[in-house]
């Protein structure tokens, strides 16, 4: 039941995106077609799972053994451009319309400030191995939630009849508040 609470909490309840406002790059500007955004948020999750893992290999097993906390930042940030570079490449590889679509947000998830969140709360609340894991799944599954609606509702608002003032950006940013105001009806569901 706790990792159960600990995936909401990091999907919903504290979502990246919408509570905190991190990762909202990608969140504005691969959200205009839905397999953009879902190809986006999935290597999101992947970056984000995989750094929760060898983050806390790294931390449990040498910072801490060696007594190098200070060097927490620099390790995340070798972890998460590593991994960008090879999900890059199999993009490229294995569907290079897909990373065309993408452009310049691929390599971007590199500096993607909710990844290197992810990174830095793991040693800060001292989560187990575990307990790492579901949270990097969770956060990352939670940010292609975001990313997925987001995108359905950008592709709904091509066809809506929206005032000349308000399209383009404006519409996106009052969509992006409402949906972070709706987000916020799961706090309070979760204290983790």
């Amino acid at each position: 039941m706790k990792f159960i609470l600990l995936f909401l909490s990091a999907a919903l309840v504290n979502n990246f995106v919408l509570r905190y406002f991190l990762g909202i790059c990608p969140f504005l500007g691969v959200t205009g077609r839905v397999e953009s955004a879902v190809a986006m948020g999935l290597a999101t999750t992947f970056v984000m799972t995989i750094t929760s893992i060898l983050i806390w290999l790294i931390n449990h097993f040498i910072l801490v053994q060696f007594n190098l906390p200070f060097l927490q930042y620099v390790v995340a940030i070798l972890v998460i451009a590593s991994l960008v570079q090879l999900i890059e490449m199999f993009i490229r590889k294995a569907s290079p319309a897909l990373y065309r679509s993408l452009g310049i947000y691929l390599p971007l998830i590199t500096t993607n400030c909710a990844i290197f969140f992810v990174a830095l709360l793991i040693p800060l609340r001292g989560y187990s191995f575990i307990e790492s894991i579901v949270f990097g799944f969770g956060a990352g599954l939670g940010f292609t939630l975001v990313m997925l609606v987001m995108a359905g509702i950008r592709e709904q608002l091509d066809f809506a009849d929206v005032p000349e003032p308000l399209q383009g950006a404006a519409i996106t940013l009052i969509t992006a508040g409402l949906l972070a105001l709706a987000f916020m009806g799961f706090t309070g569901l979760i204290t983790v």
